[in-house]
């Protein structure tokens, strides 16, 4: 079978279709920039400052470099194992059922809801013409809520997300390389305009560069938005099986797509700080406001003058979300395949069209979207339960890459990440910090989403529709231990609802780094045998052209 071909003949004569291998290098690339840049940085800027002032330069920069350590382990599994669905696939090869549908199930909730959140994103900017948002006072923080209206657009945006992905991935990734170029030249237009018209160095320092301390500069790290931006690099590596060079690509993909937007977020940020004037900040970055905040970087452009680019940002305020949801509706669908093929789903969501969509988890991803539109029905609230649900499934990455290095040393590896435990273990203390950060009063909901996994978990099993060997010793006694504990620890923190048992910087740092390298050397300890590993590669169906790993001998 080739590259361009989706269908074969099983034996029998019964047709059976696969995913295609249609994604370039800068098509996998932009995939990763398509899904980063989305509403982010529409919001991102102006959230991130109300809560660190100008410190939240640094808070992009930190984000950053903790989503790069992240991302680093990723490369090194995405390119031995070139799958579909990889970030769900992982954890199946180094610990099994139980790990890997702990991680599936976290993984595709967080998905599921970015469609939406794009959407929302799209409307609140959209309200300039018509009421598709409400402003309304949540624990002091203005919030803009769906009105009955919104909600019925945002359906139809959803809707056409999937219509898109539908007719297949060639045509979703043709559309999203145009878009992406798109979406590059405004945010660099804005950056320079705003340097250029406004610049006001003064805002750095007149009003404290850090008013609210170092603890705010890292709260906005997970709450305002700015890891939500970064989250979007994971794409390279759910869509690697259909990559037509996946080896190359995926190292590529991943790590370029944050760099990029790392510089681009920085600028940004500086951009909007030094645009502001004098009348913004009369009461302090804490309560910055303007006229017509519900689309905070087009009101800034008017400010200044810059008519033209406010028209600009609300054009590419539906642009830019609109992408990152179309991406975003074709990966959810792609991991809930995947849960069908390992076994973690019923196996009627695993089912692909002619076009070599999975379209029965397309609609699936349609109606969970749809209905995270009602319980989170505001940008805000919906950002902090993505980060920290998408976070936690990345945990499991630098697990999975510690514990493939010791259970198949002489794999070939094509991209090979340096210095040992380092890495993994800085990636998945950077994990843990990140939830933390996020606060207990999103936290508690995430983990409630995550005990209903596990009550589907249990019918599945009882209706014969779980397949996999669980394999509890080798992720039970990591992955329950690490959610628990995660869970004690923002309970007791002194972040957005935490008790304040955990106090200050340093505590909560050293108390992360502990529990980090506990759960790790656990997750290390219990891995399956190599053997165990080699027979769950066989085992397991891959429908990719070239993406069944090649176990070295």
């Amino acid at each position: 079978m080739t590259a361009a071909t989706d269908t074969s003949r099983a034996p029998g004569g019964e047709e059976s279709r696969h995913l295609r291998r249609d994604i370039g290098r800068i098509g996998l690339l932009f995939t990763g920039v398509g899904s980063i840049i989305g509403s982010g940085w529409l919001f991102g800027a102006m959230n991130a400052s109300i809560i660190a002032g100008p410190a939240a330069i640094f808070s992009w920069a930190i984000a950053g470099v903790m989503i790069v350590f992240i991302g680093l382990s990723f490369s090194e599994l995405g390119t031995m194992f070139p799958v579909t669905g990889g970030v769900i696939r992982f954890p199946m090869y180094a610990f099994g059922g139980f790990a890997s549908y702990s991680m599936g199930w976290i993984t595709w909730v967080a998905a599921a809801v970015v469609p939406a959140i794009e959407t929302t994103g799209v409307l609140q900017y959209a309200t300039k013409w018509y009421h598709f948002t409400d402003k309304h006072l949540v624990d002091g923080e203005p919030v803009h809520t769906l009105t009955p209206v919104g909600i019925v657009v945002a359906l139809l945006l959803l809707a056409a997300f999937c219509v898109i992905n539908a007719i297949g991935v060639r045509f979703f990734a043709q559309i999203n390389n145009v878009l992406v170029w798109w979406k590059l030249v405004v945010i660099m237009v804005v950056v320079v305009a705003f340097l250029v018209t406004a610049f006001h160095a003064a805002n750095f320092s007149d009003h404290g560069f850090a008013p609210a301390g170092g603890k705010a500069m890292l709260t906005a790290i997970s709450t305002s938005g700015i890891t939500f931006s970064y989250l979007g690099f994971r794409q390279a590596i759910e869509l690697a099986g259909e990559s037509d060079n996946p080896r190359r690509n995926v190292p590529f993909a991943v790590i370029g797509s944050v760099i990029l937007c790392m510089a681009i977020y920085v600028l940004l940020q500086i951009a909007f700080i030094g645009a502001l004037s004098g009348g913004d900040l009369a009461h302090g970055w804490s309560k910055l406001s303007f006229t017509n905040d519900f689309g905070p970087l087009a009101a800034v452009s008017t400010a200044i003058g810059l008519g033209w680019l406010a028209t600009v940002l609300y054009i590419d305020a539906v642009v830019s979300p609109g992408d990152t949801g179309l991406v975003y509706s074709a990966v959810t669908s792609r991991l809930g395949y995947t849960m069908a093929r390992n076994g973690g789903a019923p196996a009627g969501i695993g089912k692909l069209s002619r076009r070599g969509v999975p379209w029965v988890s397309l609609i699936i991803t349609f109606v969970v979207s749809a209905i995270m539109l009602l319980p989170f029905p505001s940008w805000q609230q919906l950002v902090g339960l993505v980060t920290s649900a998408t976070v936690m499934s990345f945990g499991s990455g630098p697990l999975a890459h510690a514990a493939l290095r010791r259970q198949l040393p002489d794999q070939h590896r094509p991209f090979r990440l340096w210095g040992g435990d380092t890495i993994p273990l800085l990636a998945f203390f950077s994990a843990n910090l990140i939830i933390y950060w996020t606060g207990w009063n999103t936290n508690w909901k995430f983990f409630v989403i995550v005990l209903l996994g596990y009550v589907l978990m249990a019918i599945f099993a009882a209706t014969g529709q779980l397949t996999p060997k669980m394999e509890w010793k080798a992720g039970a006694s990591w992955v329950i231990p690490w959610l628990a504990g995660i869970a004690l620890i923002s309970y007791l923190g002194d972040y957005d609802g935490g008790r304040g048992v955990i106090k200050g910087l340093v505590m909560g740092f050293v108390v992360n780094a502990v529990w980090s390298v506990v759960i790790y050397v656990i997750a290390v300890k219990v891995r399956l045998p190599g053997r165990r590993v080699r027979e769950i590669i066989a085992e397991l169906p891959h429908d990719e052209v070239d993406a069944e790993p090649a176990l070295a001998d």
